[in-house]
């Protein structure tokens, strides 16, 4: 019973750690440093290994939608084309991260290939949400996703997991590590292959009346550390994932027989970093070149082939003084190539972070200096505040200015050649209270000079005027009894666009809920849901009244069962009542979908 008890604890104590209950969690990409979660002034949701274990989520996508103030919305089913929307913003304007290396594909249209991310060998998920340039640089907007790979420890020690469930759908992942005072290695791969169901069904048909889409995902990641001695450290990190994806060709709307085409989309992506760290009695210092290579083979998409890599250079120094306070400062240089049309752009910045941690303040102050080639330079930052009032009760406020760079599509690829497009800006501002189990956030954000495409000129342009996104945030967490845990959270978002129409796919109101139980002995029942309500879809510039992508509620169930210390085995249903919905018109979701694993650790 006591070690069930301490399991308990553990387990509880990890599903409760985002904001609202730990002082144990660290978190690096708020200031670019390591700090604790509790010293942090920005909003900050964090998705521990523990979470991922427990929901046994297969995308990193399926893991944010479980956030307050993030949806997601997806042209089929696995590893079909997903956006994701944070506070408003969509996956264009996020900033997403491998270990501090950039994801976002500098080629398309979309922002980070989300579809892509399968979940294996994850440490935990950083989301940092607001106006992130001043610490970041371009493309963060709405925020910052970090996704840490697993944190060594020592010994040698490994792990086996395998999934079969409907759709045909197997997979297999594992990871083996070891760790001693001279250095540490890792490798882990996930294998995932599905028939799928159909990409495209109009409103109201039933998946069954269209062929299938298949998907193959293999990803692998490979880490290896040596200390030089106890003040140095060399690192090296290599990520790739490569996938192929069936999809229908033509418009969801027209579409009435899916898959006639065949078409396929292939991707191979390689994500690598190396790192020089020292420790002084001064500062801790980073010297990193991480490189990002994108190849995709697209026979009917916009991008089509495309062959392109970002190379980037940095130093960085964290100083401490003063009990908590500390300075971060670097440099970094980034060269995108679109080698396929011999496009450059290159980025040159600065930037100086500054936190003080003062009684029951915490002060945190950014700014960083961009330079282009292609644009004008750009001047961004960022101030935060917390402050605990009494026991259990404090707020936090933030304010920072953001900018978004055109992606080469945008500017050279939409086939009116060069675009004279230019970065759009961003201001934002949030305020929380935190009261025990109970966080409460208003967020406001403003955006000028916002990247649009207009379908009748079929060209990018900037919008004039400015472009709306605010609303609230509510989130409660709390163990109800001792083998009860509660999760719970609700977002409204208003966001208008210059003429103050809606923006379309954005949820007006999300709904997220959870349920686990650990009342029997080495069994945990978990019930999880959301609710979205109304969102917009649009035809061509306006809005089509008959699109159907809010409204409804969607309800799954995990049961894991542990056989022994080392063997866990688990079962797992989607859309447990069956419901038919959409989240973008005319593309089809899962019905009522059953997976079961096992897991091995040694």
């Amino acid at each position: 019973m006591q070690n069930k008890k301490l399991t308990l604890s553990l387990v509880a104590s990890c599903l409760l750690a985002t904001n609202l209950l730990s002082n144990e969690l660290y978190v690096t990409s708020a200031t670019k440093s390591e700090q604790s979660i509790k010293d942090v002034t920005s909003n900050v949701e964090v998705i521990t290994k523990e979470d991922i274990e427990e929901r046994h989520y297969s995308t990193v996508s399926e893991a944010l939608n479980s956030l307050p103030g993030i949806t997601i919305t997806s042209n089929g089913g696995l590893g079909k084309s997903t956006s994701i929307f944070m506070r408003g913003f969509d996956s264009q304007r996020i900033l997403v991260l491998i270990d501090g290396i950039r994801y976002n594909d500098m080629t398309g249209i979309g922002g980070a290939k989300f579809e892509h991310l399968m979940i294996n060998d994850v440490e935990q998920i950083e989301v940092i949400k607001g106006s992130q340039s001043g610490i970041w640089g371009a493309d963060a907007n709405a925020g910052v996703i970090n996704i840490i790979t697993t944190k060594k420890k020592f010994g040698t020690y490994g792990s086996i997991n395998t999934e079969y469930g409907s759709y045909n759908t197997k997979k297999l992942s594992g990871s083996i590590a070891h760790k001693d005072n001279k250095f540490d290695i890792s490798l882990g791969f996930s294998k995932i292959e599905t028939d799928g169901f159909t990409t495209v069904a109009p409103n109201g048909r039933n998946i069954k009346d269209f062929e299938d889409d298949a998907y193959k995902n293999r990803s692998i990641n490979s880490r290896i550390g040596l200390n030089i001695d106890s003040k140095n450290r060399i690192e090296l990190s290599h990520n790739r994932i490569h996938t192929k994806s069936e999809y229908d060709g033509g418009f969801a709307a027209t579409e009435i027989k899916a898959n006639t085409s065949g078409y396929e989309l292939e991707t191979n992506s390689h994500y690598s970093s190396a790192k020089y760290l020292n420790k002084n009695k001064f500062s801790d210092i980073k010297v990193y070149g991480n490189y990002t290579k994108i190849d995709r083979d697209d026979p009917l998409g916009f991008t089509k082939r495309f062959d392109g890599d970002l190379k980037e250079y940095g130093i960085n120094s964290k100083i401490p003084y003063f009990d908590k306070s500390f300075l971060v400062t670097g440099l970094d240089y980034k060269l995108t190539e679109d080698k396929n049309n011999n496009k450059t752009l290159e980025n040159k910045g600065i930037f100086l972070t500054n936190s003080n941690s003062l009684s029951n303040v915490i002060l945190t102050q950014s700014v960083r200096y961009d330079k282009y080639d292609l644009y004008s330079n750009k001047t961004t930052g960022k101030i935060g505040l917390k402050y605990e009032i009494i026991n259990d009760l404090e707020i936090s406020t933030n304010f920072g200015t953001s900018y978004n760079v055109p992606s080469f599509y945008k500017l050279f690829d939409s086939g009116v050649g060069f675009s004279e497009l230019e970065p759009e800006s961003t201001k934002s501002f949030d305020f929380s209270l935190d009261y025990k189990d109970l966080r409460i956030t208003y967020f406001k954000n403003k955006i000028d000079n916002m990247i649009d495409y207009n379908s009748n000129t079929f060209k990018y342009y900037n919008m004039d005027g400015s472009v709306d996104l605010d609303g609230i945030e509510l989130a409660y967490k709390r163990l109800l009894i001792s083998d009860l845990l509660l999760n719970l959270n609700y977002t409204y978002t208003r966001a208008k666009d210059n003429n103050n129409m809606d923006l379309q796919r954005r949820a007006e109101q999300s709904f997220n809920f959870a349920l686990d139980y650990y009342g029997i002995k080495n069994l945990h029942l978990n019930l999880n849901g959301q609710y979205i309500g109304n969102r917009i879809e649009y035809d061509f510039g306006t809005y089509d009244i008959d699109a159907k992508t809010g409204n409804y509620t969607v309800w799954n169930s995990v049961i894991n069962y542990d056989i022994n210390k080392n063997l866990k085995t688990y079962v797992k249903i989607d859309n447990l009542f069956d419901k038919y919905y959409q989240t973008v018109d005319g593309y089809a979701t899962s019905p009522r979908a059953f997976y079961a694993g096992i897991k091995a650790t040694f």
